[in-house]
């Protein structure tokens, strides 16, 4: 029996040193990822070291997915594989036994970390629309200044080509169109 640990975290300035500290691991697998996503390499390279008779151990739910569907997708791979899931916060384990009571846990917990990454999402749209109805820029700041565009358009309009104009100033073609509108 192998205890392993998966810890993750959302952005680089979050620190993973809380989670699971105490635990006695023989492997770690950390990573630094938007659970949002099934596309994370370190939990799909963690998913094929582990083992029959390994216990994977993670934080809390909420480390390992953020909605109810990719949470029992990883859980029924794990458990087919015969390894044990121990998520220390919430004090749950899962070993693919048939356990009316553990299944019940599982899909109440997860459908709540879902609900709150719906909220959290919905205050992001509410904050953003908010700040961009007071006229400030939300996201990524523009590639090109104004003055880049009009000395582009001005080089255009002089028989420039796009392509050249796009590698001398760091765009991508499909930036430079946008931005010329067209």
């Amino acid at each position: 029996m192998t205890n392993i640990g998966y810890i993750r975290v959302s952005s680089v300035d979050q620190k993973t040193d809380r989670q699971l500290d105490g635990v006695k691991l023989d492997e770690v697998f950390k990573e630094k990822a938007s659970a949002g996503t099934m596309k994370r390499p370190v939990l799909e390279e963690c998913m094929r070291f582990v083992r029959k008779g390994d216990i994977l151990h993670v934080h809390s739910i909420d480390r390992l997915a953020r909605n109810l569907g990719d949470l029992l997708s990883i859980l029924k791979t794990l458990t087919g594989k015969g390894v044990a899931l121990e998520f220390h916060k919430e004090r749950l384990t899962f070993t693919g036994e048939d356990n009316p009571f553990q299944t019940l846990q599982l899909q109440i917990i997860g459908s709540v970390a879902q609900f709150e990454r719906a909220i959290i999402r919905e205050r992001q749209r509410e904050g953003i629309a908010k700040a961009q109805a007071k006229g400030k820029h939300c996201g990524r700041k523009p590639t090109l200044t104004p003055e880049q565009v009009q000395e582009i358009r001005d080089k255009i309009a002089a028989g420039a080509e796009k392509k050249a104009l796009a590698t001398e100033y760091g765009v991508s073609r499909q930036t430079l169109y946008r931005i010329l509108g067209g």
